[in-house]
């Protein structure tokens, strides 16, 4: 059983920071690639960031090379995103995800969703 629950957004002006935390409650997310999903009102859920199982290779969206930065805390079973540099087009729900397998590919169990709002 996989249960994801996202913390940390919040509202915050542009240039700011914030660190979006996403807690496994369960053990079978443990041994799977994690990821970060970020959805506007009408638009489809996008890819923002994702990090594999093992190796630990990280991947990003382009619009947010440079400024997040995905992090596997294998310890509390856990991923995090630390996002600093923050642009009002980083404004949306932002979605934790687990993957079918070891690197990012498919997504098969999402969180509920936190909120990152950024004024200009």
């Amino acid at each position: 059983q996989v249960e994801l629950v996202e913390s940390g957004g919040g509202s915050v002006q542009a240039g700011g920071s914030l660190k979006l935390s996403c807690n496994n409650s369960g053990s079978a997310a443990t041994f799977y690639a994690m990821g970060w999903f970020r959805q506007t009102p009408g638009n489809e859920r996008t890819f923002v960031s994702g990090i594999s199982w093992g190796s630990g290779a990280t991947y990003y969206a382009d619009s947010v090379k440079g400024r997040f930065t995905i992090i596997r805390e294998n310890e509390k079973n856990a991923i995090a995103l630390e996002m600093s540099n923050l642009e009002p087009e980083d404004t949306g729900v932002y979605y934790c995800a687990k993957y079918r397998t070891w690197n990012v590919g498919q997504v098969d169990s999402w969180g509920q969703g936190t909120r990152v709002t950024v004024s200009s």
